[in-house]
């Protein structure tokens, strides 16, 4: 196996991770910043009111977008696993 093909396979794996991570990651992000925009705004600092909505909305985006990244992990692991003769090959 070449460095190349390491580095490719690296490469490709760390793109689908932040390809699966980035929804559920947004939507935490939008949401906690909402709640704190809203904290800010009514100067009610409560430290676990965000903890909720942020759980709610996680597993509404999961929900969602968790179709999409099956779909995507499977395709990953196929094409790794088709990738494999080539790369015991040399």
């Amino acid at each position: 196996m070449s460095p190349e093909a390491v580095i490719d396979i690296g490469m490709q794996g760390l793109i689908i991770a932040a390809k699966l991570a980035a929804p559920v990651l947004v939507t935490a992000l939008v949401v906690g910043f909402a709640i704190s925009l809203l904290q800010s705004i009514t100067q009610v600092q409560e430290v676990t009111l965000s903890f909720v909505p942020k759980i709610v909305a996680v597993g509404i985006a999961l929900l969602i977008a968790g179709n999409w990244m099956i779909a995507e992990m499977i395709a990953f692991t196929n094409e790794m696993f088709a990738r494999i003769p080539s790369l015991l090959s040399g």
